[in-house]
């Protein structure tokens, strides 16, 4: 977390914008302070791909029959 003036925020807003998208917390503070927060709207680096994890996982040839005889004890069919 990065703590700056207001003064030093007004000069080096478009910078201070690059760290927040990166994931830094930057906190701006007038006379000493503390009076804004700038934070990225979304998390940095979250980018989700379909198919990211394919090869990654295994599932069984009987995944839609696993468990069946305790789910029908428990419920009763």
């Amino acid at each position: 977390m990065t703590v700056i003036d207001i003064q030093q925020a007004k000069t080096e807003l478009v910078k201070l914008i690059g760290q927040a998208v990166e994931g830094e917390t930057i906190i701006i503070s007038e006379a000493g302070r503390p009076v804004a927060k700038l934070t990225s709207l979304s998390p940095a680096n979250t980018t989700r791909r379909f198919g990211s994890l394919a090869g990654q996982a295994c599932v069984p040839d009987d995944f839609d029959s696993m468990g069946a005889p305790e789910i029908e004890a428990m419920f009763g069919m």
